[in-house]
């Protein structure tokens, strides 16, 4: 009989369920359990090969007759921003992002909730409670915390934080070489801020300062207009059978 240690990982497929980016088509994940000792080195074994995490559980697409999700992590060092990202940039000097430990409250969850009705009404998140929030930030077994976006006030520049209430929020990973950017949220009134945007610009200047390679961003989803996003942060390289292509 052939033992396992109990920290090696097990893998596990879904059964197949609507595909939320593509009508039409099916999905099935593979997946994995983020515990013990070995959590951290794991995570980043398996981000580097196309995972992602949602709190103890880092999972992939594996559809069987589809390849539309495509893992994408950006170049750091050779990113260049276009004139449009500048202008975002500058649309939103006027906030601050401070990192903090991955504690959730009162306040992100009212953000969170305004973000879901508004923009993912119909989708697979809109029923999560305050509980439900709380584990979603908190259940890590992994390097994370979030970064919260609050308008710059008058003391900012000395103690490096904003004020008010926020007004974007990210859960984001440290890996060995790079951020990961698990989720992010923002208010649903400041559209025209293009705050989802400024925040993966914001996120390869702090990788950039840690000395990070990459910025990893999820799946890009190939006909998909949510996902369209992801493909104008270039360089970047994608995750094809071959491995991690470059894309200028």
């Amino acid at each position: 009989m052939t033992s396992h240690p109990r920290d090696t990982p097990q893998f596990y497929l879904t059964a197949p369920s609507p595909c939320p980016y593509l009508p039409g088509q099916e999905e099935r994940k593979v997946f994995t359990h983020l515990v013990g000792r070995r959590a951290r080195d794991l995570n980043e074994i398996l981000t580097q090969g196309g995972f992602r995490r949602s709190q103890t559980i880092a999972y992939r697409p594996a559809c069987e007759s589809c390849r539309a999700c495509v893992s994408v992590r950006v170049v750091v060092e050779d990113f260049a921003i276009t004139g449009s990202q500048r202008r975002i940039l500058q649309r939103n000097a006027g906030l601050i992002g401070t990192p903090e430990p991955n504690r959730p409250a009162s306040e992100q969850y009212a953000l969170f909730r305004r973000y879901l009705d508004a923009r993912h009404g119909d989708g697979g998140m809109v029923d999560m409670t305050v509980l439900d929030y709380a584990m979603m930030i908190e259940d890590s077994h992994v390097d994370t915390h979030l970064v919260v976006y609050r308008e710059r006030g008058p003391d900012s520049a000395i103690h490096g934080r904003g004020v008010g209430a926020p007004v974007a929020v990210c859960l984001t990973d440290v890996l060995a070489d790079g951020l990961s950017m698990v989720y992010s949220f923002y208010d649903p009134e400041q559209a025209s801020r293009s705050l989802g945007t400024y925040m993966i610009l914001d996120h390869i200047q702090r990788a950039r300062a840690l000395g990070l390679p990459y910025l990893y961003l999820g799946y890009w989803v190939d006909g998909s207009r949510k996902m369209d996003y992801k493909a104008k942060f270039l360089p970047q390289e994608r995750l094809m059978p071959q491995g991690w292509v470059r894309v200028e």
